[in-house]
């Protein structure tokens, strides 16, 4: 049976906005547990889990950085975590947190928060791969400092549109124009990821700002990972039927606007320098 899940908007100058999302045939799974439900995949000495399983964070040095990623991949699915990141001069310092598939033909929805100076606002960098190509980048200042307290942040990703929330305010959506020859996501499951790492040689100022090591270690916290996905298997036999109702309603397209309007710092569609073709097909955004 399906589900409508209301989305108070928490953060914005429209309130109290509604977002409405029909999410039908979601399988509410649970809230995940971190020592249950995602293995640390590098930078073991790195990574800590405590509070019962539900904090996990990831800590970055001269020596090493840390990943984990869930242990089961999921074909479509709401993702949401809370993260709090590392505090003080973090320029160069990359946080991250994303889905991407686990076999050829490299896919994957990213949200990399790009590190700072310290009285200077992190930058949220995403991008979405298909079939192997990216290059679709849209960067976004906060409206907020993600240092001082955990945030929430969510990756919801359907066959018919993706669509990346903070605080549950819509930030980046991404639909399917397959009919007009634009790749789209919806074959191949993908695993939950993160990680902490350097990326001093791009990630601050095009890699003008290097990492003060002097401020290491760097420490990123996540908690409240919750995984919505469907009911039974992941492969593609017995993929479920979604319905033709998922997406921002009224409220959710304004808050959506806003966002653009007053913190989206760098929009692919609208690089002089690259002026990609399938741009042409997301007017409705």
């Amino acid at each position: 049976m399906g589900e409508s899940i209301w989305i108070r908007e928490r953060s914005s100058p429209y309130s109290p906005l509604l977002i409405l999302i029909t999410i039908s045939s979601l399988l509410a799974c649970c809230g995940a547990n971190f020592h249950r439900d995602v293995d640390v995949t590098w930078g073991h000495d790195h990574a800590n889990i405590s509070d019962d399983g539900r904090l996990l964070t990831l800590t970055l040095d001269r020596l090493s950085g840390a990943g984990f990623q869930s242990k089961k991949a999921y074909l479509f699915g709401k993702f949401d975590v809370e993260m709090k990141l590392p505090p003080g001069n973090t320029a160069g310092i990359v946080t991250t947190f994303y889905v991407l598939t686990t076999a050829e033909k490299h896919e994957e929805i990213d949200l990399e928060f790009l590190g700072n100076l310290t009285d200077d606002p992190y930058t949220l960098h995403t991008n979405v791969y298909t079939h192997e190509v990216g290059h679709r980048e849209q960067e976004f200042s906060l409206w907020f400092d993600p240092r001082q307290d955990f945030h929430k942040y969510t990756i919801l990703w359907n066959p018919l549109i993706i669509i990346v929330f903070v605080d549950d305010i819509p930030v980046r959506v991404f639909n399917n124009r397959e009919a007009v020859g634009v790749p789209y996501p919806n074959t191949k499951p993908m695993k939950i990821k993160a990680s902490i790492w350097n990326g001093e040689k791009w990630a601050t100022r095009g890699g003008l700002v290097k990492t003060d090591w002097n401020e290491a270690p760097f420490t990123a916290s996540y908690r409240n990972l919750e995984i919505q996905t469907m009911a039974g298997s992941v492969g593609r036999k017995n993929r479920p039927q979604w319905p033709l109702t998922q997406g921002l309603d009224k409220a959710g397209k304004k808050l959506l606007r806003w966002v653009r309007q007053t913190h989206m710092i760098y929009n692919y569609c609208h690089d002089p320098k690259r002026h990609p073709r399938e741009c042409r097909h997301f007017i409705d955004i």
